[in-house]
């Protein structure tokens, strides 16, 4: 069958591309930027284009969007347009075109701020059973893109699964704070712990949400990596996360000294796979254990995908303090 991969000029839109091509997958590329990896550019809220993009397609993986870094330079009106019409113009054709089987990329900023405890409160532990607020027109337009899906699941019955991702780029954090306290990579290896996911796993949950689609008919999962510890142990996460990690992956302590890295002094959040991986069959194979036997190695975490996709930036111009402006 063939695929259509909307953001195919975008991180996990490339990704996607490249692993259909090594699997012998028909897929076609869909941005709205060229890319060596976009068959069709154009605007997914371009209803022609949408059109000639669906044609023949009898799965899609819908990963184009604006997103946070969008949230400063874009109307509210361009989130809407994209991320809103732009899925139900998506939505409307893969039911006029028969699709089987529709997965919708979304992200952990739809739990909004579920994500944020207070501070003598444990870790929140994000499920999908957790009831978010979002705090942009990025998260809420998502968070209504999902709700779409599910209305056309119930209405036409077209298998829709939601995968809400969390971070996967490689470019520099937003947060100036933590750029300042924190070397990149081991700012990114933390993440593992709690709130990335590498960019192949990402696919690959991706590739099987579409395989098993129409045996699920529609849900929401979160895709990151697996984290070391327990629910359990989310109130010692915000007073010492240092010995909560050690207890789990011992390994790390040494591999962190001799490079000059360090944990932070607070883990507030914990995105839990669990879901995902039942439902899917999903085996994420990068974990902050993975990650630290490769910087042990003197290796580039993450996978070879990864590397090869880089990075992308978000914005055609430079800025001068960070990837993207912040309100």
């Amino acid at each position: 069958m063939t695929i259509l991969i909307t953001g195919s000029s975008g991180h996990l839109g490339e990704a996607l591309m490249r692993l259909c091509a090594t699997r012998g997958l028909a897929a076609r590329g869909l941005d709205v930027k060229p890319g060596p990896y976009t068959d069709l550019v154009g605007s997914i809220d371009d209803r022609a284009v949408v059109a000639r993009a669906m044609a023949g397609v009898r799965g899609v993986l819908h990963a184009a969007t604006l997103h946070k870094p969008h949230v400063v330079t874009h109307a509210a009106q361009a989130f809407v347009d994209v991320n809103v019409s732009g899925t139900l113009a998506l939505l409307e054709a893969a039911v006029a075109e028969r699709v089987a089987a529709f997965v919708f990329t979304s992200t952990t900023s739809a739990f909004g701020s579920a994500l944020t405890p207070g501070p003598e409160a444990p870790a929140a532990w994000i499920t999908e059973d957790v009831i978010g607020a979002p705090k942009n027109i990025y998260g809420a337009t998502k968070t209504a893109a999902e709700g779409l899906c599910h209305l056309f699941h119930r209405q036409h019955g077209l298998a829709c699964v939601v995968l809400r991702t969390s971070r996967f780029f490689p470019e520099q954090d937003d947060n100036r704070a933590h750029r300042l306290a924190f070397d990149d990579t081991n700012l990114k290896a933390n993440e593992f712990l709690h709130r990335r996911v590498d960019l192949e796993d990402a696919a690959e949950a991706h590739l099987l949400a579409l395989s098993c689609a129409g045996e699920i008919g529609f849900d929401r999962l979160i895709v990151s990596a697996t984290p070391p510890f327990a629910r359990a142990e989310a109130q010692a996460l915000r007073r010492d996360p240092t010995g909560v990690v050690a207890a789990h992956v011992p390994a790390y302590r040494a591999v962190y000294q001799r490079l000059g890295f360090r944990l932070p002094d607070d883990i507030a959040r914990v995105y839990d796979n669990a879901r995902a991986r039942r439902v899917l069959g999903w085996r994420p194979r990068y974990d902050f254990a993975r990650v630290v036997a490769q910087l042990d190695r003197g290796e580039t975490p993450g996978s070879a995908l990864a590397r090869a996709v880089g990075a992308k930036g978000y914005h055609d111009q430079v800025f001068a303090d960070g990837p993207f402006p912040v309100n």
